[in-house]
């Protein structure tokens, strides 16, 4: 359990950073004088560089060993986190945090990865839950650190305290790296990069759980960027409070953490993502569409539920796609879901400036519950055929 502790906190770490722009967005564009589509641009970067380097880090981890690169990939997020504190002109903070998503892109994947290597499938989805729990406090601890250093601090040693998580957190998890980790791994996979992507690629189920997890990227995570800037603005809070109502977002991921085991054996896996759907539409719709804090904030720890009833059973299935090829597997899912991500940003930055936060949030919630039920009814189909 050490070294899924370890990996945890870097899951941790990287998650932070994904988030932490979110509610210094409103500072960038004051700061900086542009809009804020264009601000939202640190978070896109961000995206991008993740998404890009899977494709790089799953073949790398299949052939040298899982937990070596991510090590090594913890270490380079501290120098970018560096980076990004230091960034002297918008662009070059952009450009930072391209280079900060590059190196965070190994840390989360390639830990899941690992863990299906050593995990059986049948206990699979409840220790991923909660190696994710660590993704889970990252996401509200992003959130927090954005909104004190929108409102007191500023940016820059928002940056320098994700580069001294991660220095530690290297360090850690060199400190318990199990022995055979790297040498059990190394020499999995043979041939190509491309071919060991095209093998992945071949399998209609995979294709499924690929598509689905990019549509989820593109309306979840351009939502959830938005939801303090919208609290902010609709309920009147300061960013501060904003991005400590969404921190129970993370909480909802915990709840689901510790009932997994439950909720898998009750519901299984079709019935888990399509219940998940149906609590983030509710919730995004609450948030979007009401006034009273007391609801939104509760709506967000729904929502938090919510989604990683969803994620976490498209997590599950990706790490079984193409068991020899776990390590690029997962590189396809994350590079989807991330690049989906940055599409769904943009996307809702121009929606946002356009119509308004509260129409993209409740938008993107009535087509995650589309995108749930359907993914639900494939699976069902899935099991018949297997």
């Amino acid at each position: 359990m050490r070294p899924i502790v370890a990996l945890s906190f870097g899951a941790c770490g990287s998650a932070a950073a994904l988030r932490v722009c979110d509610p210094l967005l409103p500072r960038f564009a004051a700061e900086y004088g542009v809009g804020l589509g264009a601000a939202a641009e640190t978070v896109t970067a961000f995206a991008i560089g993740y998404g890009a380097l899977q494709l790089v880090y799953g073949p790398i981890g299949d052939r040298y060993g899982k937990y070596r690169v991510i090590i090594i990939a913890t270490l380079a997020s501290a120098l970018t986190s560096l980076a990004c504190a230091l960034a002297p002109t918008f662009g070059a903070l952009v450009i930072a945090r391209m280079l900060a998503g590059a190196t965070a892109g190994a840390l989360i994947p390639l830990s899941i990865a690992w863990i299906g290597d050593a995990v059986p499938y049948e206990r699979r989805q409840p220790v991923l839950a909660r190696f994710l729990v660590g993704q889970m406090i990252g996401i509200s601890l992003g959130q927090l650190l954005g909104g004190l250093g929108a409102d007191h601090f500023g940016a820059p040693p928002v940056f320098l305290a994700l580069g001294a998580w991660f220095g530690a957190t290297a360090w850690l998890m060199w400190r318990f790296a199990p022995a055979r980790a790297d040498a059990a791994s190394s020499g999995t996979v043979a041939g190509s990069i491309l071919t060991r992507f095209v093998s992945v690629l071949k399998l209609r189920w995979a294709r499924v759980v690929l598509a689905s997890v990019f549509l989820e990227g593109v309306l979840l995570f351009g939502a959830l960027a938005f939801i303090p800037t919208h609290l902010h603005r609709a309920y009147d809070l300061s960013l501060t409070a904003a991005g400590s109502m969404v921190m129970l977002y993370g909480v909802g991921g915990l709840v689901f953490a510790a009932l997994s085991r439950v909720m898998v054996r009750r519901l299984g896996e079709a019935g888990l993502a399509a219940a998940g759907a149906i609590l983030i539409v509710l919730c995004f719709a609450t948030i979007a569409l009401g006034n009273a804090v007391l609801m939104a904030t509760l709506a967000c720890l729904g929502a938090g539920l919510g989604f990683y009833m969803l994620h976490n059973t498209l997590q599950v299935n990706a790490t079984q796609m193409a068991p020899a090829h776990r390590g690029s597997s997962m590189a396809l899912f994350a590079t989807c879901l991330f690049l989906g991500q940055s599409t769904g940003v943009t996307l809702a930055g121009h929606g946002a400036e356009r119509f308004g936060t509260g129409p993209v949030i409740f938008g993107a919630g009535l087509v995650l519950l589309v995108l749930g039920l359907l993914f639900a009814a494939a699976r069902r189909r899935h099991d018949r055929l297997a």
